[in-house]
C-alpha cells in the first residue's frame, strides 16, 4: 500500500503545480487586461482634456480685450506758491 500512496501524493503534487500555473496565467491575463483598459481610459481622458483646452482657448480669443486705464499723476501740491 505505501507504493499506492506515493503515486497518489505525486499525482496530487502535479495537479497542484498545474493548477498554480493556470492560476498564474489567469492572473497575468487579468493584469494585462487591466493595464490595457487603463491606457485606453487615459487616452480618452487626455483627448477630452485637450479638446476642452482648445475650446477654452478659442473662447478666450473671442473675448474683446479690455485695456487697463492708466493712472494719471496729479500735479504735486507742494508747488502751490505760484
Amino acid at each position: 500500500m505505501p507504493d499506492n500512496n506515493a503515486h497518489k501524493n505525486a499525482a496530487n503534487k502535479e495537479f497542484r503545480k498545474a493548477r498554480a500555473a493556470e492560476d498564474g496565467k489567469r492572473a497575468l491575463l487579468d493584469y494585462e487586461n487591466a493595464a490595457i483598459a487603463t491606457r485606453a481610459k487615459t487616452a480618452k481622458l487626455r483627448a477630452l482634456r485637450l479638446a476642452r483646452d482648445v475650446e477654452q482657448a478659442a473662447a478666450e480669443a473671442e473675448k474683446p480685450k479690455v485695456e487697463k486705464k492708466k493712472k494719471v499723476k496729479s500735479p504735486s501740491v507742494t508747488d502751490s506758491s505760484e
